[in-house]
């Protein structure tokens, strides 16, 4: 089952990518998949978007956290680098970087993600609050050559207005 967005926004993708449906990645967790073809040593570069409703009091790193110890059950040298908090206090946000070891091929790889989480609030109903959790995952040779495209992306989403 693939997740859905909980409050409806609007992104343009960067030349090169092209979305998938994500169930067809084994990402049924995200409501969004976008892939940077080629892929190198059997991993394509890839961003993904999920969401979920949340509380406005919730700090972002709480879900930072959390998202570090999903990612350890797979990927125990899961480690967080850099953490930043930006935006304000209606539309907070807060990245970070998280290396982690992969077998791929059976070789181990190392594998880096780039975490944004923004808190949104639902232009359509004021009172809904989520966070949008936007992730590049690359391996760390591929990781410079994308991660201008992924800024890109990030500063491209924005709440979908609300229409009368």
């Amino acid at each position: 089952m693939v997740a859905t967005i909980p409050v409806p926004i609007q992104f343009s993708l960067p030349e090169g990518w092209r979305s998938v449906p994500p169930d067809r990645v084994d990402a049924g967790e995200a409501a969004f998949v976008a892939l940077r073809p080629p892929g190198v040593k059997g991993f394509t570069p890839n961003i993904t978007i999920a969401g979920k409703l949340h509380d406005a009091a919730e700090p972002l790193a709480k879900l930072a956290d959390e998202a570090v110890e999903r990612l350890r059950r797979g990927a125990p040298d899961a480690e967080i680098g850099k953490r930043k908090e930006s935006g304000s206090e209606a539309n907070p946000g807060l990245t970070q970087t998280v290396r982690m070891t992969l077998l791929l091929n059976n070789q181990p790889e190392h594998l880096v993600q780039l975490q944004v989480f923004l808190g949104m609030r639902d232009t359509r109903d004021p009172s809904r609050n989520a966070v949008l959790e936007i992730v590049l995952s690359a391996l760390a040779e591929q990781f410079q050559d994308v991660v201008g495209d992924f800024q890109q992306f990030v500063s491209s989403i924005k709440p979908e207005e609300a229409t009368s």
